[in-house]
């Protein structure tokens, strides 16, 4: 079966003509209707791996939403080979959209209806809680944690820095639309963008504006950071490099189409994909793509933010696939079918890609192969990513749920 094309020179992408960018609540009831709902169980269905398990608990953090400020989606440590439900943390009557993060042993995650959890990492005890004010505007996107403050935007364009060991107010900004993006970090700022067009760089200690650059469209996805350059894949169909030093942009490559899709980064090579079901490699420094491919099968978005290591790069789509290539040139390597479409980003964990998807389930595949080699049925929909930190991973689901797994 053809799953798409690999080209090397940039094709028209189709979608609607005027479409807007999708936004996470559309998402949200878009998943929910018409997908047969979950059992949720408290343990795990596997495939399990023949051969001695990895060894677990490894100190390690994932304090971004990719993991770190590249956005490659790629885990320091391991993870069991045999991951068992650990435990879950509830809230009633509560909706994930984000990806958790993790920094010194807490949990760290905000949910719709505008409260940020502080979760024990190994005992799941609620440590804080911080809400945010009378309206409580949902956060649907992650949170950053760098030295001890916590980072955090909200759907009303309100950007919170809060004490991570306490959860107390250390200052506030404001954009003048939602916020989407999750937070980055580069030379002692803070990074965000906002649906009114604009990425804001604020010092990270005190919210002073350092400088704020404006696209021409709804910024959804988080800045990616390499040296002294920030990415923004926009829904002006544009890829924007971004001046770091003075917020001025140094280029950009037309993609076709909107994307809230998050790039991931490694030397010159930028790597995402677009509401016009097309994938791209970009290389930042010439301004010039390398390679696409596009979904001519299915026609379907990319919401996914890839995983990237120099042997392969992986991302989900709205075709309910998960596709990997070779990253320098594009080529095939797999793809694995789910029964939901795959919205959530895939974390690398040695040689493991772990992935939710919209039917409920979190899969593990094998790196190199895409067989899936681990499965866990949870109900309802995963939107998000799983952050892997100390030997555990941890994913969110839309019906107010954060699961925990690892080994026993």
């Amino acid at each position: 079966m053809s799953f798409g094309s690999v080209q090397s020179d940039v094709a028209p992408c189709r979608y609607f003509a005027g479409m807007r960018c999708y936004s996470a609540a559309a998402v949200a009831l878009v998943l929910l209707c018409g997908c047969r709902p979950g059992v949720r169980a408290d343990s795990p269905t596997s495939a399990k791996t023949p051969g001695k398990e990895s060894t677990v608990l490894v100190a390690s953090d994932w304090p971004v939403f990719r993991g770190n400020v590249a956005a490659t989606g790629v885990a320091q440590g391991k993870v069991t080979d045999n991951p068992q439900f650990l435990w879950k943390y509830t809230v009633p009557t509560g909706s994930f959209d984000a990806t958790p993060v993790v920094a010194n042993g807490v949990a760290y995650i905000g949910d719709m209806d505008g409260t940020v959890y502080a979760i024990d990492l190994l005992t799941h005890e609620k440590k804080w809680t911080f809400d945010n004010g009378e309206d409580k505007a949902g956060f649907n996107t992650a949170a950053a944690v760098k030295d001890d403050l916590l980072y955090i935007g909200d759907m009303d364009g309100n950007f919170f820095c809060l004490d991570a060991k306490t959860g107390d107010k250390k200052w506030t900004a404001k954009a003048e639309a939602e916020i989407n993006s999750a937070a980055n970090f580069h030379a002692g700022n803070v990074l965000f963008g906002s649906q009114d067009a604009t990425l804001y760089c604020l010092d990270a200690k005190s919210g002073e504006e350092k400088w704020k650059h404006q696209i021409g469209d709804q910024i959804r996805c988080s800045p990616t950071v390499i040296e002294d350059r920030c990415f923004l894949a926009g829904c002006d169909g544009k890829l924007h490099v971004i001046n770091l030093a003075n917020g001025e942009e140094a280029g950009d490559v037309e993609i076709g189409a909107p994307t809230g899709a998050t790039p991931a980064a490694a030397g010159s090579r930028i790597y995402f994909g677009t509401e016009g079901a097309t994938f791209f490699c970009i290389d930042w420094k010439q301004l010039k793509e390398i390679w696409h491919w596009t979904d001519k099968v299915r026609s379907a978005s990319i919401r996914s933010s890839a995983a990237l290591t120099p042997e392969i790069v992986v991302f989900g789509g709205q075709d309910k696939m998960v596709h990997a290539f070779k990253p320098d040139s594009g080529d095939p390597l797999w793809h694995f079918q789910t029964k939901g479409r795959v919205d959530s980003s895939p974390v690398i964990v040695g040689g493991r890609v772990y992935v939710g998807s919209a039917d409920g389930r979190v899969y593990g595949l094998e790196l190199k192969s895409g067989q899936k080699v681990w499965e866990y049925e949870a109900g309802g929909h995963f939107l998000a990513g799983l952050a892997v930190a100390s030997g555990r991973m941890l994913i969110a689901s839309d019906d107010g749920f954060v699961y925990c797994f690892g080994e026993k």
